[in-house]
């Protein structure tokens, strides 16, 4: 194998899960042609987070290395609705709601993909043009036993929960979409792997290459612990203001830093592991997160929105100074006081008073900036403060 080679599949394989099989990879490497490299996303959340960029940026990358992508929008999927991790049957999308998801997804990514070197397909371009025949014969590819082989079908027939029969068709027509593209690689997140696997299947069985398959990790929220995403309030958003991606990337730890660096960042893996080098020799690991953090923002917002983004921040943390703009609550009471942790949990700066409790222990409340060790303090009728909890939560209260 070339040292060319070599390089660029150590480009392919950072940051990722599993590569299936490589020893093909490297074949159609060798080959010298441009791969057809094929990654699909159903527009039904049209916000993307850093979660959802994983991908994207391993797209760019392989875009970067000469590589045709194929952006594919599952506007025919969309409809069934991808039932995978799910313990119910998921809605279908309306094509008209699919379409709206679309606009807004292809608007987001070409701020990391390359516009003019990506090819945006869509599947109903194919599948409108499928016969009732044509998806029976399909169909009649894969078994039911086939089919409960993976793991959410698999688990939610054993707890008696309903599988519609429409879901099965999902992993079949993705796995169509690559027979139609002629896909030599196609990428998707660990969650995927049934569905790209699929792919390979149904490519042998019309006569194809079979592609290959990268899966990719699923991104840690900013607590460490659970996926990113919204639902679990750890994600970052990248439509986002440049100050709040900056200050949420500040707040991982040390440890998710390097995650991080190593899934979302475009520096070379020399260059992180001299970091790392650095940090282990005594240099402040906060040097490092904001390099991380100025690099997400001027990807999404340019460079002058880091710049800025970084002074707000030090103006902020640094030396000891506010936001610009801070949310101005208001308390009605019908005593003359009331307890701090009643305030931090109606203003919604913490979500109950057992986590007010909790900041206050682990000495994360300032009433302007004066930290807060006394649980039991009651505000008067008649305050106005600035309450802060960690580094990112401000409000301006008023007690009436």
């Amino acid at each position: 194998m070339s040292e060319l080679i070599k390089s660029d599949l150590e480009i392919i394989k950072r940051g990722c899960h599993e590569l299936l099989v490589e020893k093909e990879l490297e074949s159609k490497l060798i080959f010298g042609k441009p791969l057809r490299v094929k990654a699909g996303f159903d527009p039904t959340a049209p916000d993307l987070h850093l979660g959802h960029t994983v991908l994207l940026n391993k797209l760019r990358q392989l875009q970067d290395m000469g590589h045709q992508i194929l952006f594919l929008i599952g506007d025919f999927t969309g409809m069934i609705g991808d039932p995978t991790g799910k313990n119910t049957t998921r809605p279908p999308l309306t094509r008209e709601q699919v379409a709206e998801n679309a606009i807004s997804y292809t608007d987001q990514v070409f701020k990391i993909l390359r516009s003019e070197k990506t090819e945006v397909v869509f599947n109903s371009a194919w599948m409108d043009k499928l016969s009732a025949a044509d998806l029976i014969k399909l169909a009649a590819t894969h078994t039911v036993a086939r089919m409960l082989e993976r793991d959410d079908f698999n688990k939610r027939y054993r707890n008696n929960q309903a599988i519609a029969i429409h879901e099965f068709l999902y992993p079949l027509v993705q796995g169509y979409d690559s027979v139609e593209l002629k896909a030599d690689l196609e990428l998707g997140g660990t969650d995927q792997k049934f569905n790209l696997l699929m792919g390979r299947e149904l490519q042998k069985v019309f006569g194809q290459s079979q592609q290959c398959i990268l899966t990719m990790p699923l991104l840690e929220g900013l607590d460490g612990v659970n996926k990113m995403s919204k639902s679990m309030n750890n994600y970052v958003g990248i439509a986002e203001a440049p100050k709040e991606i900056f200050g949420k990337l500040m707040s991982v730890s040390d440890q998710l830093m390097w995650r991080y660096l190593e899934l979302l960042s475009f520096e070379s893996l020399q260059t992180i592991q001299t970091w790392r080098d650095e940090v282990d020799t005594g240099r402040n690991p906060r040097d490092i997160k904001v390099k991380l953090a100025q690099e997400i923002v001027g990807r999404f917002h340019g460079k002058q929105a880091a710049v800025n983004a970084l002074s707000d921040f030090e103006a902020r943390f640094k030396f000891g100074g506010l936001p610009d703009q801070i949310p101005e609550k208001h308390i009605q009471i019908s005593e003359s006081e009331i307890p701090l942790v009643q305030v931090l949990k109606q203003t919604g700066l913490t979500e109950s008073t057992s986590e007010a409790l909790r900041m206050i222990e682990q000495g994360a409340v300032k009433i302007d900036h004066q930290r807060i060790e006394d649980k039991l303090l009651k505000m008067r009728r008649g305050e106005q403060v600035v309450i802060q909890i960690g580094k990112r939560k401000f409000a301006r209260i008023s007690i009436e």
